[in-house]
């Protein structure tokens, strides 16, 4: 097992078919944005799913003063193959004042740009939509000018939680299919399903106009071929989705899905280009990429795109 390794005593550990190659490595941090960022995630008690999924990026990202916020706590009522989040049944807690909290960060911060992610609650009759919508409009009103992402799960297909968080307005509903179809019932929870994931993305497209910008992510290494690859490419541009990342998956830990092969750079521009020809206003590919990586840069693309 090789470790990257984080400040502060965190690491990232990837289990593979050898040693990782060396296109693979962890950016230390640098820049002067790192530290008040960290400290202001710490003083509001907010955690990140780059921390709890163990994010590559890391230093990179809070270096630049970018952080995904994970609202309804750090347990997830799903366990999929590849996550190294906790799983764990909370039981319908949820706690009310996260969505202050989260604001006086992003105010503090003074982000332009801001993804908030969540955990899977299907102990939550709305999948957790009423408390990501709450913590919308706090951002809001704390930083009325900041851009909005909201990474969502698929709320349990239900189409009424996902239509409450579009008529907020975010700039951007983006939500993971993870990987190719075939791969998809060994590498996510049973719940989610491929079919539920693009109906979402629909859905999104389908709504009320102005639409936010959609958004998906997959993860190449676990076995997928490039014919698969490009026809989930095709499925998620008919689904209208507009933005897509590529990242190699990183295996957590020896518990999780193992690593079938580590995609090289050069592959990952070649799909990059395969990507753009499909269709999609801005791709970002490579073995670090994950869903949220320099989400305001592909934002920009999207907003052009659309004129």
């Amino acid at each position: 097992m090789a470790t990257g390794a984080f400040p502060d005593g965190a690491a990232l550990p990837v289990v593979g078919p050898s040693r990782l190659p060396e296109w693979i490595s962890v950016r230390p941090p640098r820049g002067t944005l790192y530290g008040p960022l960290r400290d202001l995630l710490r003083e509001e008690r907010l955690g990140t799913v780059c921390q709890e999924a163990r994010c590559p990026n890391l230093p990179e990202c809070w270096s630049a003063g970018a952080a995904t916020i994970m609202l309804l706590g750090t347990e997830c009522s799903r366990r999929c193959g590849f996550c190294a989040v906790t799983t764990r049944w909370p039981r319908g807690k949820v706690d009310a004042t996260e969505p202050e909290r989260v604001a006086r960060m992003v105010a503090r911060s003074r982000l332009r740009y801001v993804v908030l992610t969540q955990v899977c609650r299907d102990d939550l009759p709305d999948g957790g939509a009423g408390a990501m919508a709450a913590t919308l409009r706090a951002v809001r009103a704390a930083a009325p000018k900041v851009r909005i992402e909201l990474l969502v799960g698929d709320l349990g297909g239900d189409p009424e939680p996902l239509a409450r968080l579009a008529e907020e307005r975010p700039e951007v509903l983006a939500h993971n299919v993870e990987t190719v179809p075939r791969l998809g019932p060994a590498a996510r929870d049973p719940r989610a399903s491929w079919a539920r994931s693009l109906e979402l993305l629909r859905r999104v497209r389908d709504g009320p106009a102005p639409a936010p910008v959609t958004k998906s992510s997959l993860m190449l290494g676990l076995g997928e071929t490039e014919e698969e690859v490009g026809d989930a490419f095709r499925e998620l541009r008919r689904a209208g989705v507009e933005l897509l990342t590529l990242g190699q998956y990183l295996r957590p830990s020896p518990a999780h899905l193992p690593v079938a092969r580590y995609v090289t750079p050069a592959e990952f521009d070649r799909l990059a280009e395969r990507a753009r020809a499909a269709g999609f206003a801005g791709v970002a590919a490579g073995p670090l990429v994950r869903s949220s990586y320099r989400a305001e840069a592909l934002f920009d693309l999207a907003v052009a795109r659309r004129g």
